[in-house]
């Protein structure tokens, strides 16, 4: 593998005969890419190959590259791309170092204040990702879907949740009633619209703290979408949990960061935010019941209940019966004190 990636490397003209060369690989979450960091002489690199084991893995890796190229050329928080090589489809980041803000806001003695400073830099980053860096945006960068749309919104978040955490982790069949609960929900989401830069995972562990600020990464799955689906995304993030209160006030600094860039209605915005909340919501859970259940991937298995127990307060308070299949049938299942026992927390 050593000799591949420098290869990648002389052939990007990042590493020339005689310079230091040193790498390693290191593990990259719910993903199947490999990653590694390189001492290419005077460089630290990021250097990441396709999953041997997703068809469309090329097509994955150069969304990556093209992407992260346009959003750095507009100025948004991202590693500086250095190159896409055709022939392993490998891509070659700035390395940014290893801090996370999951790591930074999830330290003991870490103060709120410093929670703050760091959440706040994060809103305003998005701000600038969804407005600048959907400028000029070219959807055919995309290896996905190009837009955030119906049938994602229910094969990719109703039903994953249906399939991998009801069926799945619950072992419990839904109620057909929820059918008609999910069709409600994406034409409700479906009116917002989606005409803005849309990350789609925008959480506490793809995003960085280097040289004291916040910068974005995995932006790969990125493609047009509703505003409120990334602040969501990051505000109702189960691996760190912010409290309540947090959560509106940190809502608040991420609307007048927008305003930075864009005209935006707060009614109209917060009309749709609790609804493409609960989509995240329900997102999260069928992916963390498929990559601790399915993937091996145990790490995820303890995010379930905080997950869990942000569905119930959503379906209980500011959805309160806007869901009522939903809203019974997540009533009845363990309580999240119970999810967490099974998931040996």
């Amino acid at each position: 593998m050593e000799l591949l990636i420098k290869d990648i490397l002389q052939r990007a003209g990042l590493l020339a005969a005689g310079d230091e060369f040193a790498c390693r690989s290191f593990g990259g979450d719910g993903s199947d890419r490999l990653f590694f960091r390189c001492r290419a002489g005077r460089r630290s690199l990021i250097v990441i190959l396709p999953s041997p084991t997703l068809n469309q893995a090329e097509a994955e890796a150069r969304a990556s590259f093209f992407i992260g190229r346009h959003l750095y050329d507009r100025g948004v928080a991202v590693p500086r791309p250095y190159a896409y090589d055709e022939e392993s489809a490998g891509v070659i980041f700035e390395d940014i170092g290893t801090v996370l803000l999951y790591d930074e806001v999830s330290r003991p003695a870490v103060r709120s204040t410093a929670i703050k400073k760091y959440y706040s830099q994060a809103l305003a980053a998005l701000a600038v990702f969804q407005i600048r860096g959907g400028q000029d945006f070219n959807p055919d960068f995309c290896w996905d879907t190009k837009r955030y749309d119906h049938g994602l919104m229910l094969e990719r978040e109703c039903h994953y949740f249906s399939r991998e955490f009801c069926r799945g982790y619950l072992t419990v069949s839904p109620p057909a009633g929820l059918e008609d609960d999910f069709s409600r929900l994406v034409k409700r989401v479906g009116r917002v619209s989606a005409d803005y830069l849309l990350h789609r995972d925008f959480q506490s562990r793809n995003l960085m703290i280097h040289n004291d600020g916040v910068k974005i990464i995995d932006f790969q799955g990125s493609r047009l979408g509703p505003l409120a689906y990334d602040p969501a995304s990051l505000l109702n993030d189960p691996y760190v949990n912010l409290a309540h209160s947090w959560r509106r006030e940190l809502l608040s600094v991420y609307l007048r960061e927008l305003t930075k860039y864009t005209a935006v209605s707060e009614l109209e915005f917060m009309e749709s935010y609790y609804h493409i909340a609960l989509l995240r919501n329900l997102q999260v859970l069928g992916a963390y019941s498929f990559l601790s259940r399915v993937k091996g991937k145990i790490f995820f298995k303890r995010f379930i209940a905080p997950a869990f127990s942000d569905l119930l307060a959503l379906l209980r308070g500011e959805l309160k019966g806007v869901y009522p299949h939903l809203q019974r049938f997540v009533t009845g299942c363990p309580s999240p004190e119970e999810l967490q026992a099974l998931s040996g927390g």
